[in-house]
């Protein structure tokens, strides 16, 4: 009895199909993958260029934002503009109902300062709107 093996050919790997799988796993990934470029854009805001104030008309109710996110409510023109505690939008939103009083449909004016953050002027437009207030206009403020 023979017990060994007769040499027969060396084991050979086929690299072939682990090429294709590693081949195809690249497109796939590249296909899938995203390549966004991320970008800023610098915004130069408007500057109010003269001092002097236009005055309030009567039913209009004016929202001033300082360069801080810091808000003032002007009822009428005859009123000193009142500034508010905090910068929450219920203090807002319950500064504008008291200030508009019995107004019928004012417009609001909100006079922010070109520095003040954006995320404040957008508070002060949706205090306005939960109020059923839809006209609004905006004007700059100089910085001081």
């Amino acid at each position: 009895m023979n017990f060994r093996a007769n040499p027969s050919e060396g084991v050979e790997i086929n690299l072939a199909p682990l090429i294709d799988v590693v081949f195809l796993l690249l497109i796939f990934f590249m296909v899938t993958t995203t390549f966004s470029k991320e970008s800023q854009i610098r915004v130069q805001l408007p500057e109010a260029t003269s001092a002097e104030n236009p005055g309030v008309a009567e039913n209009v109710l004016v929202i001033q934002v300082n360069k801080r996110g810091e808000y003032a409510v002007q009822g009428t023109k005859d009123d000193e503009p009142q500034q508010l505690v905090n910068q929450r939008l219920e203090t807002l939103r319950q500064a504008l109902e008291q200030s508009a009083g019995n107004l019928a449909d004012p417009m609001v004016l909100i006079r922010a300062d070109r520095l003040a953050p954006h995320e404040s002027v957008v508070r002060a437009m949706d205090a306005a709107r939960l109020l059923g207030f839809f006209q609004m206009t905006i004007s700059t403020a100089n910085t001081e």
